[in-house]
């Protein structure tokens, strides 16, 4: 069998693997992302964009130490009115990030690229469009109070599969790509690859 690293410590990408069925080592990147993504936004590249760039350079990194291996590497960013937005440093700015959000949408860009001996195999992108209801100020606060900490984990201060969903008017998009991982063309290539069984 393939030896399969996913370049990621993320529960939520860990647990779709699992539940997948895909036998794999979580080996995070030690890159510094604010860092490498600084000159490509400067150079204008779109929130898509970058997802793609750090998802390849997530499995280029874990890729050197891994010969022989194949590495997936995962990105997601969340574009809104021509900007990137990232995760909160704190409760303050989460709730200043959703109150900015609320009542509009904003795309989830979610990424993967697959590397092997630091050579990249195979690439994918897509996003999902989500609009947040007009709920109010007293509102996010009682959500905040409720889910604590977990609303800096996610690049949009919630998990959809959880108390998150009620922030939300309209999905349009991959449920798998909300959760940062296009997890369906990911399984396609891995049996491709005989890297799990047809």
């Amino acid at each position: 069998m393939t030896d399969l690293v996913l370049a990621s410590a993320s529960p939520t990408r860990v647990r779709l693997l699992r539940d997948a069925g895909l036998d794999f080592r979580a080996e995070p990147a030690g890159i510094d992302e604010r860092e490498l993504e600084k000159p490509l936004l400067k150079s204008g590249f779109s929130a898509a964009d970058l997802a793609q760039f750090l998802a390849e350079a997530k499995a280029l990194d874990v890729s050197e130490r891994n010969p022989g291996a194949l590495v997936i590497g995962c990105d997601q960013t969340l574009g809104f009115d021509g900007e990137r937005l990232t995760k909160p440093a704190d409760m303050d700015q989460a709730r200043r990030q959703l109150l900015g959000l609320r009542g509009k949408t904003h795309a989830l860009h979610a990424a993967v690229a697959c590397v092997r001996n630091g050579e990249t195999l195979w690439r994918c992108e897509e996003t999902a469009w989500l609009t947040m209801r007009d709920f109010s100020a007293e509102f996010v606060g009682r959500y905040l109070a409720a889910v604590g900490e977990a609303a800096l984990g996610s690049v949009g201060c919630y998990q959809l599969e959880g108390r998150g969903v009620q922030l939300f008017d309209k999905i349009e998009g991959d449920y798998f790509t909300i959760l940062g991982l296009p997890l369906l063309p990911l399984l396609g290539f891995l049996r491709e690859q005989g890297a799990i069984g047809t």
